[in-house]
């Protein structure tokens, strides 16, 4: 089995050329000298403020690792709607079940709680700051949320 390897070889040695050479110009027209601000932290236009090491909570990553797996399932979908002439009514059925498993797990994790951003302590103050008619009571002068009568359980109205 002969195999033409000259393309392959070609197409490495154009790569390989091409990062020396914007490695040397970057180097040759670079910035020579340091200043005192060259090392600090500049982006958008805005200096930083505080430390980059923050903590964010567990429900942010959770729900970004979610986001990632749905919009990977996105990928697969637009695969099959190129092809979908191919696949007939085969590919339909097997794409059917694919999103209905996709919406089975979506509502298992909705009904487990993964999507809730609040801790259990923020939904108990939430329903303490709610009124009857559903508007938030909140101080205009201490900006602090009313404690509001809960409605009582059982009673006659």
């Amino acid at each position: 089995m002969n195999v033409d390897l000259f393309p392959l070889v070609l197409y490495s040695v154009i790569v390989i050329v091409l990062i020396v050479a914007l490695t040397a110009v970057s180097h040759l027209l670079g910035q020579k000298r340091k200043d005192h601000a060259t090392d600090e932290v500049y982006e958008s236009g805005m200096l930083s403020v505080g430390s980059a090491q923050l903590k964010i909570s567990v429900p942010f990553y959770l729900t970004a690792i979610l986001f990632i797996i749905f919009d990977l399932e996105a990928v697969f979908l637009f695969a099959w709607a190129i092809s979908i002439r191919e696949t007939g009514w085969l590919g339909y059925a097997e794409v059917f079940i694919f999103i209905a498993i996709l919406i089975a797990g979506l509502v298992y994790l909705w009904r487990a709680g993964a999507l809730e951003w609040r801790s259990q302590r923020q939904r108990d103050d939430r329903l303490h700051t709610i009124g009857k008619s559903g508007v938030v009571n909140i101080d205009k002068k201490t900006g602090k949320a009313h404690k509001t009568e809960q409605p009582k359980q059982g009673g006659a109205h």
